[in-house]
């Protein structure tokens, strides 16, 4: 079962693609009731984000990154009878997650102040593009287009080129502020009875994710210069070639560069004062880090690995997909899992990285196929017979 930190939450689940749907993963991951609301028919764009499907399904991999542990619900909202259904469960829910275009829900009597009302312990979380408010606040948006508005992507690749980072990083951190906003408003709710909104914006949560990138330009007013595979802390912090293959090697502080020097038998580099200190070597970024690429070339990968381990200085390898799901580490820490899924059979899941002593996350459930609770749920919450499902199937409706 999935970690019963959260047991006896009970969150609805109205997002789709990604950012959103990640927060809820992670909320059911830590033992909330999830309850995802797809269109019928349709369901969750992402469901259609393929290939590559699971196997013997039309079901898009895309999807099953971020909607594990959840239950699914077809409701149609733009209907009458799919907007009580929707309130009649947010009546009875602790966190309603949506990521609607600024004001679209409002049209359907679906929007927090309506639902707030009726239920005034619900905390109701909106991600959007922009925000409720500002001058871009109807605007759509997709992750690649806050990655180069918030400036992801100025301080990323090389020189001469901006580069998006390559997964849908602005999704991914704003799923992160969203899982760990619902906690606080809980927090919150719990301490005084009311719930709130919360309003997140995949533009304020790039911007933010710049972090001691855009410090250092509001300290210093100089612009950050894209360094490729290097860093912005200690020298050396980047990407090396090495005889055979790259490695990426950090010397964050005085010790563990001169600990890398003695590991590359070059301790004349500590009496050179451009090169003795930190603030020094960051200052003559330009003329270390030449000197440094020769010594790295001068062995295999392999080969440095194990003499900068001896000497404990931070280095890592370059590794493909296949070589991090050999990893050792990675198999240690148990971070591939799978589940069985009633139609592809065995399905591979990342695993929840977060590990508890007193409620660990210790299973999962397959993501669900459309509708596969509806049923389910809305006898369960709403009370709805058989036959009344079966006449709102008939409309449309569920």
């Amino acid at each position: 079962m999935p970690s019963t930190a959260l047991a006896g939450i009970r969150v609805l689940d109205l997002s789709r693609i990604l950012a959103a749907p990640l927060a809820t993963q992670m909320l059911a991951d830590l033992g909330a009731e999830v309850i995802k609301v797809e269109r019928p028919g349709a369901g969750d764009d992402s469901r259609t984000y393929g290939p590559p499907f699971a196997r013997g399904t039309q079901t898009a991999a895309f999807y099953l990154s971020c909607n594990r542990n959840k239950q699914s619900v077809t409701v149609n909202h733009a209907t009458t009878e799919g907007q009580e259904l929707i309130r009649a469960l947010a009546a009875r829910s602790d966190v309603l997650v949506e990521n609607f275009r600024a004001g679209t829900l409002a049209k359907y009597g679906l929007d927090q102040e309506s639902l707030r009302e009726l239920n005034p312990r619900l905390v109701y979380l909106s991600v959007t593009g922009f925000g409720q408010t500002g001058p871009y606040a109807a605007r759509p948006g997709y992750d690649g287009i806050f990655q180069a508005m918030s400036g992801m992507m100025s301080v990323s690749g090389h020189p001469e080129e901006p580069m998006k980072v390559g997964v849908s990083m602005v999704d991914i951190l704003t799923g992160l502020y969203a899982s760990t906003a619902v906690l606080a408003a809980l927090r919150h709710r719990d301490a005084t009875g009311e719930g709130q909104f919360i309003d997140l914006s995949l533009l304020d949560c790039g911007l933010a994710s710049l972090s001691h990138f855009a410090m250092n330009y509001l300290v210093s007013g100089e612009v950050p210069r894209r360094r490729g595979n290097g860093g912005y802390g200690g020298v050396p912090s980047q990407a090396f070639e090495c005889e055979d293959k790259p490695i990426f090697l950090v010397a964050g502080n005085d010790k563990q560069f001169a600990a890398f020097c003695a590991a590359a038998d070059r301790t004349d580099l500590l009496q050179d004062p451009r090169f003795a200190t930190t603030p020094a070597r960051i200052t003559h970024r330009e003329e270390i880090l030449p000197e440094l690429a020769a010594i790295l070339r001068t062995r295999t990968r392999d080969e440095w690995l194990a003499v900068l381990d001896e000497h404990d200085v931070p280095a890592g390898p370059f590794n493909e997909l296949p070589e991090v799901f050999a990893d050792p580490q990675i198999q240690h820490r148990g971070m591939l899992v799978e589940v069985e899924d009633p139609v592809s059979g065995r399905l591979p899941l990342l695993a929840n990285p977060i590990r508890f002593t007193a409620t660990p996350v210790e299973g999962y459930a397959p993501p669900p196929a459309l509708g596969e609770h509806t049923a389910e749920v809305l006898g369960r919450l709403v009370g709805l017979t058989e036959h009344q499902l079966t006449e709102l199937r008939a409309r449309g409706v569920v």
